[in-house]
């Protein structure tokens, strides 16, 4: 009687004295991943675990937290020009300890 992984198409190979099922993970495209995709993948792997595993597995890990960073940058960028254009004309920003 075949398991189930068998029927769908798996194979095992022996170590020793036992079957260790034969498994791969996907080769996906490397992609750069800044300081943003960093920080979900730190939360990714201390608070979803599963999700991780799911990325990781599937090898849609790298290009989730590429996109991640990515969207995160822009976001970031839109913040910092909303910023810009709020501040007033001729009034610089206060640094911390520093007096008008």
């Amino acid at each position: 009687m075949k398991s189930l992984f068998e029927e769908l198409g798996g194979k095992y190979e022996r170590q020793g004295d036992y079957l260790m099922p034969c498994l791969t993970v996907f080769a996906e495209e490397e992609q750069p991943i800044g300081t943003w995709g960093q920080w979900r993948l730190d939360y990714l792997k201390q608070y979803r675990r599963v999700t991780y595993t799911n990325l990781l597995t599937s090898g849609k890990l790298n290009a989730y937290l590429a996109d991640i960073d990515r969207q995160a940058q822009e976001r970031f960028e839109q913040l910092i020009e909303g910023m810009k254009q709020r501040t007033p004309k001729g009034r610089k920003c206060l640094r911390m300890g520093t007096t008008p």
